[in-house]
């Protein structure tokens, strides 16, 4: 091998090295959503469905970039560590300590609030694994509860929560 092949494979090695590092991904956790129905008839089997089908939208839009890894946390230690609804979503040191276990470096804990058949609020915090601190909360009024609105506030809320890690990563 000449010295010229040779300082092109180590420029090359250098190259491979430092995007391999540029690309890492985030890691984040998507806590199910709890459904926080206050309507005169709650809790109905649509609008379960519907909170349970969060989740995996939110995980879908974050997968779509390219620059996240979704980690999956076991539904035994997570009922462990939920004492009720809104434990996690209030008591962001725990919600932290959960991620950490599971290797997120990010949590986002929500809640889909009804207070009327009309509309409903898609509520949640973000949490940063490595301090355990709250960095944002974000809600969302979703106007009426047909699958489009459902999909435009979760890529909304999606675009929030990217911008806001990105931001944090960035300082």
């Amino acid at each position: 091998m000449t010295k010229k092949n040779s300082l092109n494979m180590v420029v090359l090695l250098i190259g491979i090295t430092l995007n391999a590092s540029a690309t890492d991904v985030t890691k984040i956790a998507i806590f199910d959503f709890e459904l926080n129905d206050i309507t005169s008839l709650p809790n109905v089997p649509e609008e379960i469905i519907r909170t349970a089908s969060f989740k995996p939208l939110l995980e879908s839009e974050f997968q779509k970039t390219g620059k996240y890894e979704i980690i999956q946390i076991d539904e035994q230690d997570y009922r462990a560590e939920n004492s009720g609804l809104g434990y996690l979503y209030k008591f962001h040191d725990i919600a932290g300590s959960l991620g950490e276990k599971f290797g997120a470096d990010w949590v986002v804990i929500g809640q889909h609030s009804k207070p009327s058949f009309l509309f409903s609020y898609l509520m949640v915090n973000v949490v940063n694994v490595k301090t355990k601190k709250l960095v944002d909360h974000f809600d969302i009024e979703l106007k009426g509860n047909h699958k489009k609105v459902t999909e435009h506030g979760i890529r909304a809320i999606a675009k929030k929560i990217g911008n806001r890690i990105k931001q944090y990563n960035s300082n």
